[in-house]
């Protein structure tokens, strides 16, 4: 014998459940045709002017420079009639109002605007909700109504109603029942598979769940509820990882702090005694102090910077500039630069000129910060190119490379992570750990992107692209 192919009992419900509706529905569509109309109430409607008024409503609100307006003959007309009105944005938050009750809230939520197409009377008002769309954006808005309005009006002939024979009546009866008895099954059912779904969300919020095997009707939701476990999971060792990454970052910089603040306080301390009379030895020890407390100004200012652009806070002044000559000088400023005068440093560009649109102060730190690293992260010899090119229709690159001791796949993972600080960073205590970070901001800022190649002991390049003019 051939082996039938199981049925999965669901699914005969379903199929059940389903032909059971689709008699009602025909039963229903006939008894509706036979049994009822629809005529125009003689008069003015009011269930179709005030739908009719607020969907026109939308032709009298503008948008001006991002801000909503209501023009006066809209307003008019809401004095006219005695109403009120109500813009909402994306968010639910209420952005306008005229002549609102107090008695109704600032925000709602998706549910409730919906409620109002089908709720009637409430509040001393009748509500009907459109919406007005501009820019990309679209606000909904709600105007009331002070009285009573019926949104939906059914008539029917009673005499037609009488004429229905016995039998057609009982069948009709029959079905109505089997139907509704079907809903209830059906219901009960479906309250239990929502009850799991229900408990699988409540799970997944306490880090308790189980996946769900994928089968049935609802497949889609527990694959959807299987993925998001298992992104939350992700997530929550992502936010660890960042949150471990940005203790030791902490200590780092509470260490960098106090290792500068030691000396200060130490020949502070021989100064105020009188321990040095000689003005040799007090300029000796006045410049100690102040180079520490240069390095602790650059260590409290990059903190500033980042967290300023972290929230847009920092001013932003963009201009066009001839990035050649630009580059040309900042290297010549570093170069000049006593710290780094015996380094071999190069720039390179065959170009006349470009121009690009940049806040100066900010690219500028964003260059040289990039530079700068290159510099004190390798031993001495180590060559620093900077070279410039123009791709028509891509934009403008701008390269920084060196031929030191390059850095391994997790170094470069993490390399503009403002909790990270390299491998090599004892060695280097003079820096913050956010000078790649920052660099990263500031680009992001401009609209562009910063890319890194490197391998142990091949050297790095950092790649940086501005959008083209």
């Amino acid at each position: 014998m051939k082996n039938r192919k199981k049925v999965n009992p669901l699914l005969r419900v379903f199929v059940f459940l389903c032909t059971l509706v689709l008699l009602a529905a025909v039963a229903a569509i006939g008894l509706y045709y036979y049994l009822f109309s629809i005529p125009e109430p003689e008069g003015l409607s009011l269930a179709n002017w005030p739908n009719r008024f607020t969907e026109n409503f939308s032709a009298w609100i503008e948008n001006e420079d991002g801000e909503l307006k209501i023009k006066d003959i809209g307003l008019e007309r809401l004095d006219e009639y005695g109403l009120w009105i109500q813009v909402i944005d994306e968010s639910g938050q209420e952005i306008f109002s005229y002549n609102k009750p107090e008695n109704y809230p600032t925000s709602y939520s998706a549910s409730e605007l919906i409620a109002f197409g089908t709720s009637g009377y409430e509040n001393g008002n009748t509500v009907f909700v459109s919406s007005y769309e501009t820019s990309g954006k679209v606000w909904n808005y709600l105007v009331g109504f002070p009285y009573s309005i019926g949104k939906y009006m059914l008539y029917y002939n009673g005499e037609t109603v009488g004429r229905l024979s016995p039998i057609f009546r009982m069948v009709l009866l029959f079905i109505l029942c089997m139907a509704t008895a079907a809903f209830l099954v059906y219901g009960f059912w479906l309250t239990r598979q929502m009850g799991k779904i229900t408990k699988g969300i409540e799970s997944i919020s306490l880090r308790t769940y189980r996946p769900s095997l994928e089968k049935g009707i609802f497949s889609s939701i527990y694959a959807a509820l299987n993925k998001m476990d298992v992104e939350i999971q992700r997530s929550d060792q992502l936010r660890e990882n960042t949150e471990r990454a940005r203790q030791e970052w902490i200590a780092n910089i509470t260490h960098d702090l106090k290792t500068p603040l030691s000396p200060v306080k130490g020949y502070a301390e021989l100064l105020s005694d009188g321990a040095a009379t000689e003005s040799q030895t007090v300029q000796e020890y006045g410049s100690i102090i102040l180079k520490n407390v240069d390095h602790v100004e650059r260590l409290i200012n990059d903190l500033k910077l980042t967290y300023q652009l972290d929230s847009r806070a920092f001013p932003f002044h963009p201009q066009q500039i001839r990035l050649v000559r630009y580059l040309r000088e900042l290297v010549i400023d570093i170069t000049n630069d006593p710290a780094f005068s015996s380094r071999d440093l190069e720039f390179e560009s065959n170009l006349p000129e470009i121009t690009a649109v940049v806040d100066p102060d900010l690219f500028r730190r964003a260059i040289q910060n990039l530079i700068v690293n290159a510099l004190v992260h390798n031993p001495p010899e180590t060559k620093v190119t900077i070279s410039i090119t123009e791709i028509q229709g891509s934009g403008i690159y701008i390269s920084i490379r060196d031929n030191g001791v390059g850095m391994s796949e997790e170094e470069q993972s993490n390399l503009f992570s403002r909790y990270y600080r390299g491998t090599n960073t004892k060695e280097k205590p003079e820096g913050s750990g956010l000078g790649l970070a920052i660099a990263k901001q500031i680009v992001t800022l401009h609209g562009g992107d910063i890319a890194v190649k490197s391998k142990p002991g091949k050297g790095t390049e950092f790649l940086l692209l501005l959008p083209a003019n």
